[in-house]
């Protein structure tokens, strides 16, 4: 019997949140900090000094040693620095155990040993992490015993951002002050501040750790460079929401029980398509609360998952030939007292203010496609994009039936009459309750779905940070809600003025709606008719960071400088250069050490057996002839295509750092490890399984 969990006590216990700081700090200093969280005041030092050691002291009573600004530079995880609550010695020996308001709120990591893009030289070491109080500070439990890690952004001694934090925080910042002056055009004075929500779906994989640490492509890239497809994959769909085995049912309990303790609302769990495949998704939280809790899910499922004998695999296509692994984030705008402005009502042709914000979505998202497409833009992405259950590389979006009718009577004729109704749904079972239907069915298909009070951005990939899409999403949604405030304030007849910039909106942006299915061959045709952007690969994606556009973008609402653009498009390169780099060494090693010399055992194996059946008995030997044969000449085209691999990587290596070296790789060096691959995963359905030198995908799917 399993150990009863309450989780009504247990959930935040270990989260420096409001409700330990209203009953722990002086009421004061409660309040100013409250004031800082919410309209963005200066903290003095002696207030820091308050807060910093009531953190303290709730922390060491959690069992916390250390500290750390817990931080997301531009590497893809998380980064840390641990320091002891340890003080100077006193004269008897003993030690104090302290941490100043300097210490909560600055810390100096060394900025020149992440990565920079140039805005850091090698001998320019200094950079700064700054607390994020509007994040709780959280105590982690782990081998390590327990650490205090503040949320923090991390920026260089010139101010730039060198972190994912930073500009998400601007882009927040962008938002909200057009967000206010939106509502205020329709008579809301009461709201004080509009903040978007995300719930970010996370998608991972778990195998077994025993057969992981026989898999060097696995351990080296997080993804298998090779493996031919089981005879069962996800066909029947009978993982799908299918019944949680025990022993992952163990492992999620665990998860959830970690997860509620700092404070991420675990919600839903579930088996996903593929086999092997799982799904958490937590209750939507402020957009940069949303980012670091994501971090803590994808570091927790990974830690929990080794405590279970297991690997978690987060890369987004770990295994060919079944469904990758994306990280649907859920965005919304939300009021401080509850007003969410995705939420068109029942009569949505009659909610205004609601069609001004989805005009201005729309806006946002066709004139910023590319930009959009480049958030999620990732190696591992470029496997699943287009896909499976993956939307295409194609940004579209879907409103359902019920907008886009709408939406079309305001393009016709100027004004919407009425919305399509849900309707009832029949089962034809008379002891079944029959229940209300949604207007509009959904898309799986589309990469920005809106589905009843939100937008589903599908094409995140699971290994990501959500912080760089949000930053995105935020920053093109205020460009279009400032344009449109500057016509609206301007406006002599407002009502008249409104409807008429919906309709000027919504007919000047339709072609970016689509609601067909997004998979198909014929949606790339009518996309390149339509003039929507079709950028199939990350190499491909990233220049829209720095398209005049884009600078003017970023720079108009101090998200990102022209320089801090450039910095992260040489990040992205080199980031894509230096992961292609790694999997062909991998395969190279893989196929050199492992795989030629397994084929090589049994062709010989298989030749000497032939010789010896045909010595002792002159018996049929055909069936072990065809066998060599056709083992030999495959392993004869591993061999000349590993050589090929070997030659285009060398060459690779030779090429100016940037968008040449990433374009070789994408164009030459992938190209040549498929071909490696191909023969590779024909031989494994040859070769005697006991020579076979690593598991198989059905041992690594099934076998869990």
């Amino acid at each position: 019997m399993s150990e009863y969990i309450n989780v009504a006590e247990i959930f935040g216990e270990n989260v420096f949140n409001d409700a330990v700081m209203m009953e722990r700090l002086p009421k004061n200093v409660y309040k100013k900090l409250k004031k800082t969280i919410e309209e963005g005041t200066e903290l003095d030092l002696a207030t820091a000094d308050v807060i910093a050691h009531e953190m303290k002291e709730w922390a060491i009573e959690k069992g916390a040693t250390h500290y750390t600004h817990w931080f997301q530079p531009l590497t893809g995880v998380t980064a840390e620095k641990h320091d002891s609550f340890i003080s100077a010695p006193m004269a008897n020996g003993k030690v104090l155990m302290s941490f100043s308001g300097k210490e909560l709120i600055k810390g100096e990591p060394d900025a020149s040993s992440f990565p920079s893009g140039g805005l850091r030289a090698t001998f320019e070491a200094r950079g700064y992490t700054v607390w994020d109080c509007t994040s709780p500070a959280f105590v982690r439990q782990d081998a390590a015993g327990a650490t205090l890690c503040i949320p923090t952004a991390f920026c260089s001694y010139t101010g730039e951002a060198l972190d994912q934090k930073t500009p998400l925080l601007r882009s927040m910042q962008a938002i909200n002050e057009q967000a206010l002056r939106l509502i205020k055009l329709f008579g809301n004075t009461t709201s004080k501040k509009v903040t978007p929500s995300v719930g970010p779906e996370q998608e991972y994989f778990l195998v077994d750790e025993k057969k992981f640490l026989q898999r060097k492509d696995l351990i080296f890239t997080g993804r298998t460079l090779f493996g031919a497809m089981p005879p069962k994959g996800q066909e029947l769909d009978d993982h799908y929401f299918g019944t949680i085995r025990q022993r992952i049912a163990g492992y999620m309990k665990d998860v959830n029980e970690e997860l509620w303790k700092l404070g991420v609302s675990a919600k839903t769990q579930h088996n996903e398509v593929a086999p092997a495949q799982h799904e958490l998704a937590p209750i939507y939280a402020e957009c940069n609360v949303a980012v670091d809790h994501n971090q803590i899910v994808m570091q927790t499922l990974k830690r929990i998952a080794c405590q279970h004998g297991m690997k978690c695999l987060l890369h987004e296509k770990p295994f060919a030939g079944v469904n990758g692994s994306g990280k649907h984030n859920n965005w919304s705008i939300t009021t401080d007292d509850g007003i969410n402005l995705l939420e068109p009502g029942k009569t949505p042709h009659e909610n205004i203010q609601f069609l001004l914000v989805l005009a201005c979505i729309l806006k946002a998202v066709d004139t910023h496609a590319d930009l959009l497409r480049e958030s999620a833009s990732d190696v591992g992405n470029d496997h699943r994009l287009g896909a499976n259950e993956a939307p295409p590389a194609i940004i579209s979006i879907f409103l359902g039936e019920q907008l886009e009718d709408v939406l079309e009577q305001l393009i016709s004729t100027g004004s919407a009459t009425h919305s399509l109704k849900g309707g009832k749904l029949f089962t034809g079972v008379t002891t079944l309750t029959d229940v209300n239907k949604d207007a509009t069915d959904r898309n799986r298909t589309s990469p920005f779905a809106f589905t009843g009070n939100k937008f589903e951005f599908r094409m995140c990939g699971s290994r990501d940070s959500i912080a760089e899409p949000n930053t995105v999403l935020n920053t093109i949604v205020a460009e279009a809600f400032k344009e449109a405030c500057d016509e609206l304030e301007a406006a002599d007849d407002f009502d008249l003025a409104v409807h008429d910039l919906i309709k000027k909106l919504a007919t000047e942006h339709q072609r970016i709606v689509f609601n067909g299915n997004g998979y198909s061959d014929e949606w790339v045709a009518e996309a390149e008719r339509r003039g929507l952007p079709n950028l199939k690969s990350m190499v491909d994606a990233i220049p829209a960071l720095t398209t005049d556009k884009a600078v003017k973008l970023f720079s108009d609402f101090n998200v990102f400088t022209k320089a801090e653009l450039e910095s992260r498009v040489e990040i992205q390169y080199e980031a894509y250069a230096k992961a292609i780099n790694i999997e062909a060494k991998a395969m190279i090693d893989i196929a050199s050490k492992q795989i030629i010399p397994a084929v090589i055992k049994y062709t010989t194996s298989l030749a000497k057996s032939i010789n010896t059946v045909t010595a002792a008995c002159g018996a049929d030997v055909s069936v072990q002839t065809e066998l060599l044969t056709e083992s030999s000449a495959l392993l004869a085209e591993t061999k000349k295509a590993l050589v090929e691999l070997t030659k285009v990587t060398e060459e690779a290596a030779g090429k100016e750092e940037g968008v040449e070296q990433a374009t070789f790789y994408k164009d030459a060096v992938v190209p040549a490890m498929a071909a490696l691959r191909a023969p590779v995963d024909e031989l494994e359905m040859i070769v005697d399984k006991e020579m076979w030198p690593m598991p198989s995908y059905g041992d690594l799917l099934f076998e869990v």
